[in-house]
């Protein structure tokens, strides 16, 4: 009985969840097939002041609707998984108002299309992220939170400098497209903005050091929540940036770089958790590149995909460390086939899925993308780079598990290894369904609602390619040491140039959290503890107690005091006469 009543607050949470992602699927499923989703903005007008309206507005479409749902069904399996996961868990309350509060502002998020409250959301997301990062309380935990912190701050500045700016207009729905004297300027700082939450070029360090987080964390945060908030922020706001080319150009091509840039740390990266995240941060650059190129549809019909199986892949990461008792490391891992079949399975399912295999989800908004890239306006060189960039997936995909699933281990004793519980083996069953289903009952909806075809037999070649075309990278690389027999420092100097995401955790990640906060701790020393006490504070103090204590000598009635005072005055006069 007190087992149940531990884990009551989960289980409620994961029930909840699921009936109002159920609910919001079949609402938007029905009004979709009815023709009635084409849009509605409800606005809830508070007062006006100084010629600008106060209001909240709400706005319900295919693509809020839709992805409310995802957010919800993926909550709910996380909460689910985390019965299991965080049964050793004191306060396991608190973690789960922790995700309910992080849901909530993501649906704040989601539905409101005004700068001003989507703030509000914006904020509460990196308010609780901070809070579900340092969860465990140890050095690593809180460094990693700083750096998430400090990152998202700089997202936050952004945005409320584009406030500021929209003032002048009278209105906060920058997706009106209404476009003024500073137009250009709030654009971009909308762009730059969404690239903090979405960890682009050059904000990418905090994404992979946010994975000392618990692993439900990271299957709810870096699958459908905070790195997504960013991408879904330009897409909704994208009438406003189509006016300006300039700002869809960058973006275009810092998205191709991050994309190029995590798939090749990826390849060499050996901790589990870290695999998967550079593998969504690389995701998360092709749909930035797909919005850059003018398809902010295509954009989100991946952006849904890759919530279902990511989110399946880090669930997947979670049972095998905790049946492994918390062993991460990909090189120690092996024979998961045999000792965790589910789960394993489950892995390799969401990895094929992840390099858009024919026909599981991946498969339908990859093939669109690269359709589209082929279509777009694009240089040839940046094309290249998006086509290396989505080959590398099959790469670390393949790398992960033959070492890790089909590989030899080579960890302890296997007396204390653990098996799935039925709560990790039902959440990852649903997400199983999505991961397989979902690319496919999408694809109904978004034909019928954007009338464009999504797969076509140009893409078919273009995905097989690609795709496969990835395991070049494989050959290159073993014929290059093996046969070749290249230096082992050239070698070397590669392998770490690419594993440390081309030290961007030191020109983004030592600049934010190294050097402001070093910065810091010197003005507190040097100014604050210094000189400002010596004419602040402690210097007032000091001067106004000596002074205190002359007027209490003055006035102590001493006889000897007075006319040492009187003949000192006498003397004073009398120099000032003569």
């Amino acid at each position: 009985m007190s087992y149940l009543k531990h884990v009551s607050a989960p289980l409620l949470s994961s029930v909840f969840l699921y009936c109002i992602s159920l609910f919001l699927w079949v609402f938007g499923a029905m009004n979709t097939n009815l023709g009635l989703m084409s849009g509605y903005v409800i606005e809830w007008g508070f007062f006006t002041l100084c010629g600008v309206e106060w209001t909240f507005p709400v706005i319900l479409d295919y693509t809020s609707v839709i992805f409310s749902c995802l957010v919800c069904l993926i909550s709910g399996s996380v909460s689910l998984f985390s019965v299991s996961y965080m049964e050793s868990e004191v306060f396991l309350r608190r973690f789960m108002l922790l995700i309910m509060a992080f849901v909530g502002s993501m649906n704040l998020l989601i539905f409101v299309p005004s700068l001003i409250t989507v703030l509000l959301g914006w904020d509460g997301l990196g308010i609780v992220s901070f809070a579900l990062v340092i969860y465990y309380q140890n050095k690593k935990s809180l460094a990693a939170g700083m750096l998430t912190v400090l990152a998202n701050r700089v997202g936050d500045v952004l945005l409320i400098l584009c406030i500021c700016l929209m003032v002048n207009w009278g209105d906060w729905m920058l997706s009106t497209g209404m476009m003024g004297y500073y137009g250009g300027f709030i654009c971009f700082l909308l762009v730059v903005g969404g690239m903090t939450k979405s960890a682009q070029i050059p904000f990418s360090a905090w994404l992979p050091a946010a994975m000392a987080a618990p692993t439900p964390v990271s299957a709810l945060v870096h699958s459908s929540t905070l790195v997504t908030a960013g991408v879904y922020l330009i897409i909704r706001f994208y009438d406003s940036l189509a006016g300006i080319p300039e700002t869809l150009w960058f973006l275009s091509k810092v998205g191709g770089l991050t994309l190029l840039m995590a798939g090749l740390s990826a390849c060499f990266e050996t901790d589990l958790k870290k695999i998967i995240a550079l593998s969504t941060l690389s995701q998360l650059g092709l749909m930035m590149f797909t919005i850059g190129i003018g398809y902010p549809f295509i954009a989100v019909f991946h952006l849904f995909t890759h919530a279902l199986f990511k989110a399946l892949l880090f669930l997947c990461a979670g049972s095998i460390i905790h049946s492994m008792i918390d062993t991460q490391d990909s090189r120690i891992l092996g024979g998961l086939n045999s000792l965790l079949p589910f789960s394993s399975g489950c892995l390799v399912m969401s990895s094929v899925a992840l390099c858009g295999m024919p026909f599981l989800s991946g498969f339908y908004s990859k093939d669109l993308i690269l359709e589209g890239s082929f279509s777009s306006m694009i240089g040839s060189l940046e094309l290249l780079v998006v086509l290396a960039g989505a080959g590398l997936s099959l790469v670390y995909s393949v790398r992960l598990m033959l070492v890790g699933v089909f590989g030899q281990y080579f960890g302890g004793s296997l007396i204390t290894f653990g098996i799935e519980s039925v709560y990790m083996l039902v959440s990852m069953v649903i997400l199983s369904v999505g991961a397989v289903m979902g690319g496919w009952s999408l694809q109904a909806l978004w034909v019928d609602v954007n009338s464009f075809m999504v797969v076509g037999g140009f893409v078919k070649m273009v995905i097989s390619i690609v795709t496969f075309g990835g395991l070049g990278y494989l050959v290159v690389v073993i014929v290059m040491v093996n046969v070749v027999k290249v230096k082992e420092s050239v070698v070397n100097g590669l392998s770490r140039f690419l594993s440390s995401m081309w030290f961007m955790g030191s020109i983004s990640g030592s600049f934010l959290s190294g050097g402001w906060l070093g910065n810091g701790v010197m003005m507190h020393l040097q100014l604050d503890s210094g000189w400002m006490e010596v004419f602040g504070g402690q210097g007032g103090f000091y001067s106004i107690s000596r002074v205190v204590s002359g007027h209490s000598a003055v006035q102590s009635g001493s006889i000897l005091l007075f006319v040492r005072i009187l003949l000192t005055l006498g003397v004073f006069c009398l120099v000032l006469y003569l």
